[in-house]
């Protein structure tokens, strides 16, 4: 539970007054553009940041005050880094379940994140994707309760991506909270439970995917072939003509209807003049246009550095072998901006 949190580095203000909760057994995704202060927000529920106001409980528990009562209780999944390039994937695995005193079993576990045939290579060799997958399995090694995802499908190909997702929902039906930032909104629209979208360091939204489409006014999207007379669609539609619009490459929007009979009277016109049909959608805007339209012409800039000075790569907290408790903290090493 976050209850009007404030982070601060130095003079700016990273997270301002934030609060939003999350249940086990639930995916809560977290969105913004970059600099939105998620990465803050995010840090702060893993212990490595301190509120300068408001609190923070993770499991009941103050991240930063008990911190070593937590970090066995979480798993932390990184964008990248944070594991040493010489080590093989059986060898990581291994080294993050001694940590841990009931750890998953380590064969079923690189098993079930599709990385059974690479268990000798090393970090340095795997693709991209692959790296995710080994993150993945350090993250949760150890039986957390709740884990943090940060772009977990990040250049992951599409076997890898449903691996992921497989992982996630496996997660979320044994009662495990993931907390998920990303910017893939498909992928949100796929895992998620509730969505918090954040700007600011201050919150935008917060809701269902389901809610927050159906917050946006009733249409018919869909593509077709460009050019199509629009004053016949709205006539076939029932609808105003200032009702039927374009939207670019062959899309067009049919505002104010979504209901069945539109639909039909619509794909029936289009099937008698020969026109296809494709990426038809019904009903309130698309998860991608709800955030598009709350964070409108938000900055690229990225979170703040750390108040210390240090620069936010990956990594910085203790690589495995670096530091004795690295895996034990689920891989929490700095982040990539996001």
């Amino acid at each position: 539970m976050v209850e009007d949190l404030v982070v601060r580095h130095g003079d700016v203000t990273a997270v301002d007054g934030l609060s939003f909760e999350a249940d086990l057994g639930t995916v809560l995704a977290v969105l913004g553009p970059n600099g939105a202060g998620k990465t803050s927000t995010v840090e702060t529920l893993e212990g490595y940041r301190r509120p300068a106001d408001g609190s923070v409980s993770v499991l009941g528990l103050d991240p930063v005050r008990h911190h070593r009562q937590l970090v066995g209780r979480i798993g932390v999944m990184l964008q990248e880094g944070g594991i040493a390039n010489g080590l093989r994937v059986e060898e990581a695995v291994r080294l993050f379940a001694a940590y841990y005193p009931d750890p998953l079993p380590v064969d079923d576990l690189i098993e079930q994140v599709g990385l059974a045939d690479r268990r000798r290579a090393t970090y340095r060799t795997l693709s991209g994707g692959e790296q995710q997958r080994l993150s993945l399995a350090l993250a949760l090694v150890g039986r957390p309760e709740v884990v943090f995802l940060d772009e977990p499908t990040s250049g992951v190909d599409p076997v890898g991506r449903q691996v992921i997702r497989s992982l996630v929902a496996r997660l979320r039906a044994d009662g495990v909270c993931v907390v998920l930032t990303t910017h893939d909104l498909d992928e949100v629209e796929r895992l998620a439970d509730q969505v918090l979208i954040i700007d600011g360091g201050r919150k935008l939204a917060e809701g269902t995917p389901a809610t927050l489409r159906t917050a946006g006014a009733p249409a018919v999207r869909f593509v077709s072939t460009p050019g199509l007379d629009l004053a016949a669609m709205a006539k076939v539609c029932g609808v105003d003509a200032t009702a039927v619009t374009t939207t670019g490459h062959g899309g067009y929007q049919v505002s104010g209807a979504s209901d069945a009979a539109v639909v039909a009277a619509l794909t029936s016109w289009l099937s008698n003049e020969g026109h296809p049909l494709d990426d038809l959608h019904v009903g309130g805007d698309r998860l991608e246009e709800v955030f598009l339209r709350l964070v409108g012409g938000a900055s690229d800039a990225e979170d703040p550095a750390p108040s210390n000075g240090a620069p936010k790569t990956a990594g910085r907290r203790g690589r495995a072998g670096r530091r004795g408790r690295a895996g034990r903290r689920g891989r929490a090493g700095r982040r990539e901006n996001q």
